[in-house]
């Protein structure tokens, strides 16, 4: 009894743990959803409900407008990310060719980077070629700074699947982009769902890259529409979380549908 007891108590400080850490996390969210649905006067007095903050922010801002871009941006980038990727990590793990570890050891090397130290250079070279203000400026530079974790991240998964299974489709006569289209990619869906998952609110999340090479309010994202709010003298608090919940809610939704998909990946992919 006394194993049962222990595992039980356990179990329940684990709990009761989590609870804290939810609430914790929760807290911000409930707090901004209370605030956004409150005018700027019931904010003072501490309570009320209002829609008067909503209205204000879509007459301050092309909300829908910036969440297009948004989602034009994230999309784009996440599909060169997941193209890449998912081709340099087949080729990593399972094409072996003179100088492939040298190669690997690059890419993560320029993981270590901070991004900060080359966004100059990066906005340099858009700028040379006409591409800021414009989608596929962003998009360039989004893809280029996630394509070396989700091709390690790649990388990592290929290598736990049995290169049997490779050899097999070779005997039966198979090319190798027949392979990594039949046989890799169905393999590899939890790890390309988890780098869909973690490269889209990354990037929908960004505020750094949008506010450099998207500054046009025809192309702006909605991180950066939230950023104008700020620029005057006098913030409306109500109308900043509204639009800050506005921008939230996309990612959250994409996690909460693919929320199995990312834990199975992670756990898969570099557990392996």
């Amino acid at each position: 009894m006394m194993p049962q007891a222990r595992r039980r108590l356990n179990r329940t400080v684990i709990f009761l743990a989590l609870v804290v850490v939810a609430v914790l996390m929760l807290f911000p969210f409930v707090f901004m959803i209370l605030i956004a649905n409150q005018s700027y006067d019931q904010y003072l007095a501490g309570s009320g409900f209002s829609l008067d903050s909503w209205r204000q922010l879509f007459a301050a801002l092309p909300v829908l407008q910036e969440l297009l871009n948004s989602s034009i941006v994230t999309g784009g980038a996440v599909l060169i990310i997941l193209v890449v990727s998912s081709m340099g990590g087949f080729a990593f793990a399972k094409l072996g060719y003179p100088g492939g570890s040298v190669v690997f050891l690059l890419l993560l090397a320029g993981m270590m980077v901070p991004v900060q130290s080359i966004v100059i250079p990066e906005f340099v070279n858009i700028s040379q070629v006409g591409l800021i203000n414009q989608y596929p400026g962003a998009i360039l530079v989004y893809a280029a700074l996630g394509a070396p974790f989700a091709t390690y991240l790649m990388t990592t998964y290929y290598r736990g699947i049995p290169t049997e299974l490779m050899e097999a489709s070779l005997m039966d006569g198979a090319s190798y982009p027949q392979i990594f289209v039949r046989v890799m990619l169905p393999l590899s869906v939890p790890a390309i769902v988890t780098i869909t998952v973690l490269q889209f609110i990354q990037i929908w999340d960004d505020l750094l890259i949008g506010l450099l090479f998207l500054q046009t309010p025809e192309t702006r994202t909605i991180t950066v529409g939230l950023a104008t709010l700020q620029s005057g003298r006098m913030v409306n608090i109500p109308v900043l979380m509204a639009g800050s919940l506005a921008s939230a809610l996309p990612a959250i939704i994409v996690y909460l549908i693919f929320q199995r998909h990312l834990v199975r990946g992670l756990t898969m992919g570099i557990g392996k």
